[in-house]
């Protein structure tokens, strides 16, 4: 069968929505039925979402199904499913494994989470201590997670857990699909400084999975790792956002709205500012067209950097900007939301929740070392545990 181009995907487009007219089928209908036609990721396999074309079709399609006000998949509330369980389950799953997964992650009726950071496994991940021991059954799994998005809603996970401690820490490490229904997952919330839990932390006792739930061969779950957390950055700092999208639009807003606040250093800042949110757009524009030629690469390790940076800087510059009004916040009720909502919510909430940007996803310390090392060609940190038995490192 041949990719479509263009024009053959816009008459596809149309079929489905004539098919299915928006206005009177159920969402979730429609989604599946999107699924089914190809068009959910045109640039996925014919059969699993897509028809194998081009990734840089994908906006006709999307431009299509927008006109026609066609219902969405809520991206937001389904991120780490779309950005980094899908990609890794489509480059290491076996066929059973996709055709179980990937249609009700994208549709949106499975929500997923990630297990990877520890309490004692943050920057250094491939430190963790999560342990899976093989039976005859599958695995058993026991240890602890931390600063795991949307695991409160989640019906899987993305798990990786050290499967064999007598080998160096990157080498003894295997991934897995994590059933968060299993009796032996508890998940408590982790109330933040924003007031919201919207983390957890998961704590997993005798967990059994099967082994048709792992991705990739035992032991080389670091490797699969990789696939996960270069998707995860690229979604997080390369995210596809309209002029004056993200952070810097409310920030814009108030100061055309309110002439009184404004000052020559704060005008100063706010165009330096603008410039460098515009700059990291368009970046992020370049990165996802590179994206069409093969994997995510260090490069996305970079637009995180950027994203956080610029996010704290712009909301502390929001606040600054309205004064005694940047000191308000309007609720601070614990709740354990389904997603984050930078823009929907006020300033003090901006200022406090970017707080956590330069730390989730990867801290901006351990990408620093991923760019100088990945990306400039600089020499890598002396390390004195590269071939040192996991289970001899100080701990």
């Amino acid at each position: 069968m041949t990719a479509p181009d263009a024009a053959g995907l816009r008459r596809l487009t149309r079929e489905l929505l004539a098919a299915h007219p928006p206005a009177t089928t159920d969402r979730t209908d429609f989604l599946k039925a999107r699924f089914d036609a190809g068009l959910a990721w045109v640039h996925y396999p014919a059969g699993l979402g897509g028809l194998d074309a081009p990734r840089s079709l994908q906006p006709v399609v999307d431009a299509e199904l927008a006109a026609a006000n066609a219902p969405d998949n809520d991206p937001r509330r389904i991120g780490i499913g779309l950005g980094m369980a899908a990609p890794t389950v489509l480059g290491y799953g076996t066929d059973e494994q996709k055709r179980r997964f990937l249609r009700p992650l994208w549709v949106g009726e499975e929500v997923w989470c990630q297990l990877f950071s520890e309490p004692g496994a943050g920057s250094d991940l491939a430190a963790l201590s999560t342990r899976a021991v093989r039976d005859k059954e599958g695995w058993v799994v026991d240890g602890q997670k931390v600063w795991t998005s949307s695991a409160h809603l989640a019906r899987w996970a993305i798990l990786i857990a050290r499967t064999d401690p007598d080998v160096p820490k990157h080498r003894g490490i295997s991934y897995f699909i994590c059933d968060m229904t299993d009796p032996g997952v508890e998940v408590r919330p982790l109330r933040q400084i924003t007031g919201e839990a919207e983390f957890n932390e998961v704590f997993l006792t005798g967990v059994r999975i099967p082994d048709s739930h792992r991705l990739g061969p035992v032991g080389e779950g670091w490797k699969v790792a990789q696939t996960t957390l270069m998707n995860e950055r690229v979604s997080i700092g390369g995210a596809r956002i309209p002029r004056e999208g993200g952070m810097i639009g409310p920030v814009a807003a108030t100061w055309r709205e309110r002439p009184e606040l404004r000052t020559h250093d704060l005008h100063q800042r706010l165009l330096t500012l603008w410039v460098e949110a515009e700059v990291a757009r368009l970046t992020g524009t370049r990165l996802r067209q590179q994206l069409v030629a093969g994997q995510p690469g260090p490069e996305g390790s970079g637009m995180k950097l950027a994203f956080a940076r610029l996010n704290q800087e712009i909301s502390g510059l929001e606040v600054e900007l309205l004064g005694g009004g940047g000191l308000l916040y309007s609720d601070w009720t614990m709740r354990r939301p389904e997603l984050v909502d930078f823009t929907g919510r006020d300033a003090g909430y901006r200022y406090l929740r970017s707080k956590g940007n330069s730390i989730e996803g990867g801290t901006s310390e351990v990408l620093l070392n991923i760019v100088a090392e990945r990306v400039l060609g600089l020499p890598a940190e002396p390390r004195n545990d590269k071939d040192v038995a996991w289970k001899d490192l100080s701990r």
